[in-house]
C-alpha cells in the first residue's frame, strides 16, 4: 500500500484511483492487486447494488461488518430498517477472488449495473464502485462542479 502501514488505518483498505478493466469470457473482473492486498484473504468483498446509481458497490468484509453494526442498532420492529436490510441483503453477495485476482459477480448484479464487457473500478476510500464506463460518463458521478459544497457538507 505504498508505504502506509495498514494497521495505522485500522486494518481497513483505502481504495483510490480509477482502474479500467474488461470482463473476461466467463464474465469475471480482475481486482487490482494493491486493493486485494489491503483486504487480505480470506475476507473478500461484499458486492451490493448501488443505492442511488446504476453501479455496484464493493465493501471489504471488515467495512461491511462496521456498517452492519449500525443496522443492528435499529429495533427489529423498525419496518423501514428491516425493509432496507431485506432488499439490500437479498441482492448482495460475498465474493473471494481466485488465484489470479478475479471475481465472478452474479448475473443479476452485472445486469443491474449494465456491466457487459468494460468495467471501470472507482475508488471511494472505504470501498470501490464498478461502473459501466458509458453510465459513469452519463451519470455525472465524477462531476467536480459541486465538490467544494460537498467538502463543506462532509466537513473535509
Amino acid at each position: 500500500m505504498s508505504g502506509v502501514d495498514e494497521k495505522a488505518i485500522g486494518g481497513h483498505g483505502v481504495f483510490v484511483g480509477r482502474h479500467p478493466h474488461s470482463l473476461d469470457s466467463k464474465r469475471r473482473v480482475t481486482i487490482p492487486s494493491d486493493w486485494r492486498a489491503q483486504v487480505g484473504m480470506p475476507q473478500g468483498f461484499y458486492v451490493l447494488p448501488g443505492i442511488d446509481q446504476k453501479c455496484l458497490c464493493a465493501f471489504p468484509a471488515a467495512e461491511m461488518f462496521r456498517r452492519m453494526e449500525k443496522m443492528r442498532q435499529h429495533s427489529f420492529t423498525d419496518a423501514r430498517a428491516r425493509q432496507f436490510a431485506r432488499v439490500l441483503a437479498s441482492q448482495s453477495e460475498l465474493l473471494e477472488w481466485d488465484s489470479q485476482g478475479r471475481i465472478r459477480i452474479k448475473d443479476d448484479l452485472l445486469n443491474f449495473a449494465g456491466l457487459v464487457d468494460q468495467v471501470e473500478l472507482i475508488g471511494t476510500f472505504d470501498s470501490f464502485e464498478l461502473w459501466n464506463p458509458d453510465h459513469l460518463q452519463q451519470s455525472g458521478a465524477l462531476d467536480r462542479s459541486n465538490l467544494q459544497e460537498a467538502a463543506r457538507y462532509m466537513e473535509f
